[in-house]
């Protein structure tokens, strides 16, 4: 089992990887979001039904339920990527460490401690900084689509982790063909340029597809909070490929909003971790 967790840490850090790409990728790409998204999703649905064609779905209550969320997580990352820059899109999706933590007590058994609720209030206080910037209107409705992208994942994370022990692959596979279907109502009057097709074919393969299927390996060995820590390197790059392609930069009141929020998520699970690899330790010396 440590193997198979080592396994798992080393995929979330790829999958981490692949997905931090998607900021420049969605602004390079000129088409509606929604339709965007949709494309992205049937390509990845390919992508993940060819590497799990042998597992059979189970068309559970988790299944569904993780699919639902995985649809409005995707779809609401593409419109806030559009509508406010990819750091705020990013970092406020990032936020889904504290609605794991309100809803594993409720969904998944998981108590939340003092610390969580500590946790919960410095994130809350570094979101409003995204707030305080001169936003144009577009720009706070990305904002509030990306928080809402943040719930989404959270649900998502949570859902994926009761069904462990199933088939959690299957949520991503119907949520990506859930996206598709309700992107058909925006396909027409999209340019079909080269430039788009290939930065959907890289998003639809490698940012969504081949991430999701490491994704999906990777979380039946950690636990929810564990896997959204370990993926904590998306937020970090993900603004920096931006800036290095099309030269966004993310208003000063922004950059404090995020780096507290990376702060306090990364060293709110560092020492979670820290506290359990003590304690398996100490077991481990009291059996000696």
């Amino acid at each position: 089992m440590a193997e198979e967790q080592k396994k798992a840490a080393f995929f979330l850090v790829l999958t981490a990887i692949l997905w931090s790409t998607g900021g420049v990728l969605i602004k390079l790409v000129d088409w509606h979001p929604m339709a965007l998204a949709g494309a992205r999703s049937i390509i990845a649905a390919l992508i993940i039904g060819t590497a799990f064609r042998k597992q059979r779905l189970s068309f559970s209550k988790p299944q569904w339920a993780g699919a639902a969320a995985y649809c409005c997580c995707v779809s609401l990352f593409v419109i806030s990527t559009k509508l406010t820059t990819a750091a705020n899109a990013i970092l406020l999706q990032y936020t889904a460490p504290i609605y794991v933590a309100l809803l594993s007590g409720l969904l998944l058994g998981e108590k939340t401690t003092r610390r969580d609720w500590l946790t919960i209030f410095m994130v809350l206080s570094g979101m409003l900084f995204f707030f305080i910037d001169k936003l144009t209107t577009s720009g706070m409705v990305g904002n509030i689509c990306a928080v809402a992208s943040g719930i989404a994942f959270a649900l998502f994370i949570i859902f994926m982790r009761m069904q462990k022990k199933d088939s959690p692959y299957g949520s991503v596979l119907l949520g990506n063909l859930l996206t598709f279907a309700l992107s058909l109502f925006f396909w027409s009057g999209n340019s079909l340029q080269p430039s788009n097709l290939l930065g959907i074919l890289l998003l639809g393969v490698f940012q969504l597809g081949l991430a999701y299927v490491l994704y999906s390996y990777a979380i039946r060995y950690t636990t929810a909070l564990e896997a959204t820590l370990i993926t904590s390197v998306e937020p970090i790059l993900n603004p920096v490929w931006v800036f290095i392609f099309l030269g966004e930069i993310p208003g000063f009141y922004s950059l404090i909003g995020g780096l507290i929020v990376l702060a306090t998520i990364t060293l709110r699970y560092s020492l979670n971790f820290n506290a359990v690899k003590e304690t398996t330790l100490l077991n481990v010396g009291e059996t000696k």
